[in-house]
């Protein structure tokens, strides 16, 4: 079967030490072994991760015709003690203001864990996630 999509090109530039720029073309980015002149692949893989779910997030709500003012995700990422010390679990915390019910909330951070999010799909699947919603302002003033 054919990929629906193109597929996805990153190239990589030295920059000494632990230092790379990576380019897609359209952005340039440096990761950083480090931790100094940019992010560890693992920061950016727990960002990509983070903003993979709240992009479906946004997206799933306003489909839903509902009205998402902000939204902010806190990601812990535990990894494991031995090489490759991979990430074994991950902690969200979703800050969201919306007018959405808690419910239609919760089926978007399901849809995007179950279908949607092609980071954590392409992550380990025993990797543990827990997601937490806490609400901007109570939903009565939402409204």
């Amino acid at each position: 079967m054919a990929d629906a999509r193109p597929p996805v090109i990153v190239n990589l530039e030295w920059d000494g030490d632990q230092a790379f720029t990576a380019h897609d073309g359209v952005h340039e980015w440096v990761l950083d072994g480090r931790n100094q002149a940019g992010p560890t692949p693992v920061v950016a893989l727990a960002s990509s991760l983070a903003g993979c779910i709240a992009i479906d997030i946004v997206h799933i709500l306003a489909r839903g015709r509902f009205d998402v003012v902000a939204l902010e995700v806190n990601l812990r990422g535990h990894r494991a003690d031995t090489e490759p010390r991979r990430f074994v679990r991950v902690e969200m915390r979703i800050i969201l203001d919306t007018n959405a019910p808690q419910e239609h909330i919760d089926r978007a951070i399901a849809l995007s864990r179950e279908k949607y999010c092609s980071v954590w799909h392409s992550m380990r699947q025993d990797i543990e996630l827990e997601t937490t919603v806490v609400r901007a302002r109570p939903r009565s003033e939402a409204s």
